[in-house]
């Protein structure tokens, strides 16, 4: 069987030293454990065909197909706060982009499949375990309805990888908008490399902001377009307990996606310092500080474009400033406008932010459950009844009481018809996310061979609003037993 992909590659004709071209390394005994069907037909690939051996060779970077141009893309980045001139992809290969059924185009990436330039004495690959939890993470962030890159497929290799144990190699086949990062910008700035980055920005306009083109300052516009997408993605990250992880300049995506999921989790108990990953010992990257790390990230994408903005550092200097004083604004407006949505208010009114900020205030003071306490609001929207449960979640219920008689308040104010308002919370509100012990549960039984709680885990997460009674314990938050408290990057 010829092994096609529908490629019509961009970013592999630009300049040379913007990549370098390496193949993926074959693996031993390439094995499918999760193939995405929906995903696969949405990007004109015929997903029975992909399952084939043929497919699953190169999935796994075992087979490189016709018309892929395989490919590591260079960047730089500050890793929690530190700038390095140079990382680069040092353990995915760029195998091309398609046009998808709706005309978009697509990075089609292997992750895991082997060492490249950039590898910095790493050997390019990924265990099982980051493998797992990418995926499910990526989709269940598509089904929440967050900008985020895919996962088409997850292969095992038939091979092992060292770590602090030797554990099962695998390659997640990754789907994105482009992986152009803030840190591809400082890649060619700090070389001073005027001419690559106008190419740069010519192609990041081009693919991901068309109208900025025909703006009387393009470059400006892309600046602006990119603040707007990064400040509406954090916020939506907020209004799900996720946290990111690691929000390094090169995981930070110019496209507005969601990208690199490493240490990431979401949080049970609400607490604004909350911290899972392992290597963030300073908690720079905590949950409540995700948009002042997000504006850090834009000033140093700002500071790139500068040569483009004007040829005068002052003024270009200005503009750009003027620019990120912008992105509180966008966020706050994002950000609230969500909020309201999660408490059922149909308007805005002033006192709607503090309402809002007393009920996560007494959410983080009695260790009420983020994701619940949200879920079953609307229950209590819909019948006082529901007020029960609600209370169950605080440790001093007393203090949700004195919280709620406000906002039925409000909600007067609000008028509505009591089911539209239940419904249209339940919509914004996830009943199902993952959890972070049932992701590690997961991930113990795929290293042990056992893929069912994969499969049952994601069918779950595919439709985090809906209540579905036979699944509720997915719901549940972990038992003081069950918590886990540290998530690792896997490299």
């Amino acid at each position: 069987m010829t092994i096609q992909f529908p490629f019509d590659n961009s970013y592999a004709t630009l300049p040379a030293n913007f990549y370098a071209r390496v193949a993926p390394t074959p693996v031993a005994a390439p094995r499918l454990i999760k193939l995405n069907r929906p995903l696969a037909e949405q990007l004109g690939i015929d997903a029975d065909w992909l399952a084939s051996p043929e497919g699953v060779e190169v999935l796994a970077g075992k087979r490189v197909p016709d018309g892929a141009d395989p490919l590591a893309m260079a960047y730089a980045g500050h890793q929690f706060g530190h700038f390095t001139p140079q990382l680069g992809d040092g353990r995915a290969i760029l195998l091309g982009e398609v046009l998808d059924r709706d005309g978009v185009r697509r990075d089609i990436q292997l992750k895991g499949s082997g060492p490249t330039p950039f590898s910095r004495r790493g050997d390019g690959r990924a265990a099982l375990g980051p493998v797992i939890r990418e995926y499910i993470v990526s989709e269940a962030m598509f089904a929440l309805g967050i900008p985020t890159t895919r996962s088409l497929a997850a292969v095992i290799t038939g091979e092992l990888v060292q770590r602090e144990t030797m554990l099962p190699g695998a390659v997640l086949t990754r789907i994105a908008a482009s992986h152009i990062r803030v840190g591809t910008f400082q890649f060619f700035a700090a070389r001073e490399d005027s001419e690559a980055l106008r190419h740069l920005a010519d192609h990041v306009i081009a693919r991901h902001y068309p109208d900025a083109a025909a703006a009387e300052y393009p470059y400006r516009a892309l600046l602006a377009g990119v603040i707007q997408r990064q400040a509406e993605l954090v916020a939506r990250w907020l209004l799900v307990g996720f946290i990111h992880g690691v929000m390094n300049t090169d995981n930070s995506s110019v496209s507005g996606e969601t990208i690199d999921y490493g240490p990431c989790a979401f949080m049970d108990d609400y607490d604004p310092a909350t911290v899972f990953s392992s290597i963030d010992e300073q908690g720079r990257y905590a949950y409540a500080n995700q948009p002042r790390i997000t504006l850090w990230n834009l000033t140093r994408f700002a500071e790139t474009l500068l040569p483009l903005i004007d040829p005068d550092q002052k003024t270009a200097i200005e503009i750009a400033q003027g620019l990120l004083a912008g992105f509180s604004d966008i966020f706050d407006s994002a950000y609230q406008a969500g909020l309201r949505r999660k408490l059922g208010l149909f308007s805005a009114r002033p006192d709607d932010a503090l309402l809002a900020q007393d009920l996560l205030a007494a959410m983080a003071a009695n260790q009420a459950d983020f994701t619940l306490t949200f879920r079953r609001l609307g229950d209590a929207a819909l019948d006082p009844a529901g007020d029960a449960a609600l209370r169950d979640l605080f440790t001093d219920p007393v203090a949700f009481d004195t919280w709620a008689v406000k906002w039925k308040a409000r909600l007067v104010l609000d008028p509505g018809d009591a089911l539209a308002r239940h419904q249209a919370m339940q919509a914004v509100n996830p009943a199902f996310i993952p959890r972070n012990h049932r992701v590690e549960a997961v991930i113990q039984a795929a290293t042990a061979g056992d893929y069912a709680p994969f499969e049952a885990l994601l069918a779950v997460l595919a439709r985090p609003f809906e209540n579905q009674p036979a699944y509720a314990g997915y719901a549940d938050p972990p038992l003081p037993d069950q918590r886990v408290m540290q998530t690792f990057c896997g490299t």
